[in-house]
């Protein structure tokens, strides 16, 4: 999937210049030191800077609002679930709205047929990519999104999400068996 660089240094020196209470620096810091890893999973997953934006924020709104605004035990398992979380939300939305002008294109007599299938480039079958990850299931797709996508080892993946290095990689390979089975369904239709 395509990368993109993303800088928000000047976003970072805004928020140092913000004044907080000392108990809610914890939040500045962890987008300090998690926050550039962030972006590029969140790049990985959704592929549109405005998106990425989105999510990046709404992922430390929910951190600053977490439990009563107490810190979590692991601000980092914290930080990537809720922005795997944060980004599916916003592809399944997108995916019900593609679908709905879909049905609304195929309802209108004016709209001509095309082979969308045999006119597949890159940006379609990543968009296709993500939508098929949206749909495994729930410890599947928290494997490929970290690992693949977040370009973590199996050894960070594990204790985020609180399963072994070689249960990881099994998931990972089920995962990618599953998607491997979707997109030759795809293309057979």
């Amino acid at each position: 999937m395509a990368t993109k660089s993303v800088s928000f240094q000047w976003c970072w020196d805004l928020a140092g210049a913000w004044s907080l209470e000392a108990d809610r620096k914890w939040i500045l810091s962890a987008m300090g030191r998690h926050g550039e890893s962030l972006v590029a999973l969140l790049w990985r997953i959704l592929g549109n800077e405005q998106d990425v934006c989105d999510a990046y924020q709404e992922t430390f709104l929910k951190l600053a609002h977490h439990q009563a605004k107490t810190k979590p035990k692991n601000i980092k398992a914290y930080l990537f679930r809720s922005a795997s979380n944060v980004a599916i939300s916003m592809l399944r939305k997108k995916n019900l709205h593609l679908k709905a002008c879909k049905n609304l294109a195929r309802n209108t007599s004016q709209v001509q047929k095309v082979d969308y299938l045999g006119d597949l480039d890159g940006k379609q079958l990543q968009q296709q990519l993500r939508c098929y990850i949206m749909q495994l299931p729930d410890y599947l797709r928290n494997v490929v999104i970290l690992h693949d996508l977040g370009e973590m080892s199996y050894q960070q993946v594990g204790p985020i999400l609180g399963i072994s290095m070689g249960t990881a990689r099994v998931y990972r390979c089920r995962a990618l068996q599953w998607l491997a089975a979707r997109l030759a369904d795809r293309k057979e239709k």
